[in-house]
């Protein structure tokens, strides 16, 4: 380590921060473990969120941590982060009894590091200070550092993980995967530092993984198995099962603020997963799959290029839902944008209700006119203003339909929200409640609401379960399937292929950007669309 930066490990301050007399205090309790809470509560006003939660995460350990939006994991990780502070309870690290709250860096002098999934980075800054940030604060600014020394220190620290991005590259600038990446760096950096000193520290992710494609979550997972081969330990909140199940240890299952159990992961299915998830089994959905390809053509796509797509042919008809999918850079990700007008230099040509129109002179706001619309799959960045009401989110498409005499009328924009919420089962059912305040499913059913309130001829959705729990997965199911019952085609591009087995009449795989195969009927499994996946550099083909 540099000089201008010694002072800023945590060899020297990686002791507890005495806030009464337990804290700080030695015992048998936790000894074996690399974390421990025990009897953990938080209530905010009449809702209780964690209602005495136990949770023991062992050195080289990788533990999962899985539950509903509102189980309770984002109030225990803000507690164990020291954002919030708990009604009671008791953390533990390595025998010894921690403060509650932990005072500001006391997670990190404990050799505690977190990724969450807003990543924590400053847009405006570049990623060598994005990187470095925390040890510059630390470092009590005695050393003067230039820009040549944060780059040079920073391109070690991305070497070492084998990531190839600039150092005096803007985060604004970077992609979705990039900016994770630099994120999941940073903290393995801060581990790295805290290892030493603590023999082993701890990473909590906290869905680390919603905008990584697949490439980068096996090396993320490289990188988290480095960190418990180490004797470091690893807490990993995470939706999605087939990653719990592939990269842990053990897991622990929360259901309304409460631990409904604790299971070794090579002891058990992803169906007692859900079954402990949801407090019961999911029913079975009888599918009525291939009927709506025998419907009309709904829209027809001619020759459509843009990106990395070359000349797609295809339809979809009424009632249809049509996956898309194909491994990453296939192209699949950037038809629903190609067709929505938001991506730019995009050729060929869509027909609808019988007539032609130039994908050249397409606009998102054409598109809206011809009854197409866009669920995006960055639904923060993208589709939704966070700060708005969750009443001025459902209703700003369809403003003009609340206006009396060139005004907004208020009253009737909340009378309809409150419906739509009790539509499509919104929680809480409060149209006042700030959108980005919601959790993950209940915003992505808002903006189902948002759109399927306006009526759409065909509604394209980039990756509609993206950092979604498993309860609020099925639904959002449920929304697409009556949506494609009562007439709405639906073109669903997603990386998912267990999702598009079940929820698709047809799913087209893309390669190379063509169509390399089409698969219906017994064919549409996930395994069979995993393996047409991975031969998607056959030569391309034509759909029937």
């Amino acid at each position: 380590m540099p000089t201008w930066l010694a002072t800023t490990s945590c060899g020297s301050s990686a002791k507890a921060v005495t806030v009464g007399p337990a804290a700080g205090t030695r015992s048998a309790y936790g000894e074996a473990s690399a974390l421990a809470v025990r009897a953990l509560s938080k209530s905010f006003g009449a809702q209780q969120a964690l209602a005495g939660v136990d949770l023991s995460i062992r050195r080289g350990e990788v533990h999962g941590l899985l539950g509903e939006n509102g189980s309770g994991k984002s109030t225990l990780i803000k507690i164990l982060a020291g954002f919030y502070t708990a009604d009671s309870g008791e953390l533990w690290r390595r025998g010894t009894r921690l403060p509650l709250p932990l005072p500001p860096g006391g997670s990190r002098r404990w050799g505690m590091e977190f990724v969450h999934q807003d990543l924590g980075l400053i847009p405006s800054l570049s990623v060598a200070e994005n990187l470095l940030i925390g040890q510059l604060a630390a470092s009590g600014g005695g050393w003067y550092v230039t820009q040549r020394m944060l780059a040079s220190e920073a391109a070690r620290i991305l070497g070492e993980h084998q990531i190839s991005i600039h150092p005096d590259a803007i985060v604004a600038s970077l992609s979705p995967v990039e900016r994770a990446l630099v994120a999941i760096v940073r903290a393995l950096h801060g581990i790295e530092e805290a290892s030493s000193a603590l023999g082993g520290a701890m990473l909590v992710l906290d869905e680390p993984t919603v905008f990584l494609p697949r490439r980068d979550i096996e090396r993320l997972f490289e990188l988290v198995r480095r960190v418990a081969t180490a004797g470091g330990s690893v807490l990993f909140v995470s939706h999605d099962l087939d990653e719990v199940v592939e990269l842990t240890d053990s897991i622990t299952v929360l259901r309304d603020g409460r631990v409904a159990g604790v299971r070794r992961t090579g002891d058990v299915s992803k169906g007692d997963l859900i079954e402990l998830i949801v407090g019961h089994q999911l029913p079975a959905v009888a599918s009525s799959r291939g009927d709506a390809i025998r419907a009309p053509a709904r829209l027809t796509a001619t020759g459509v290029s843009g990106g990395v797509v070359r000349d797609i042919d295809f339809a979809i008809h009424d009632g249809e839902i049509l996956g898309l999918t194909g491994l990453v850079g296939s192209g699949f990700e950037e038809l629903p944008y190609l067709l929505y007008g938001a991506s730019p230099l995009a050729t060929g040509a869509i027909g609808v209700q019988g007539c032609q129109f130039r994908l050249s002179g397409m606009s998102p706001r054409r598109a809206l006119a011809l009854g197409i619309a866009l669920l995006p799959g960055d639904r923060r960045k993208d589709g939704s203003i966070g700060s708005l009401s969750v009443t001025d989110n459902v209703t700003m498409a369809r403003l003009q339909s609340f206006s009396r005499w060139g005004r907004l009328v208020r009253r009737r924009m909340t009378a309809d929200t409150r419906r739509l919420l009790d539509d499509f089962d919104v929680r809480p059912r409060l149209p006042q409640a700030t959108y980005g305040n919601l959790s993950g499913g209940n915003q992505q059913k808002v903006l189902l609401a948002k759109w399927l309130a306006a009526a759409p001829r065909v509604l394209l959705v980039h990756e509609p379960t993206q950092g979604v729990d498993v309860g609020a997965r099925e639904q959002i199911f449920d929304v697409m399937r009556n949506a494609a019952r009562a007439g709405t085609a639906i073109l669903c591009a997603s990386s998912d292929y267990e999702q598009l087995s079940i929820l698709s009449d047809r799913v087209l795989v893309f390669g190379r950007g063509r169509i390399t195969a089409e698969l219906r009927g017994a064919e549409l499994t996930k395994e069979r669309v995993t393996e047409a996946c991975y031969h998607s550099l056959a030569p391309t083909m034509v759909p029937a």
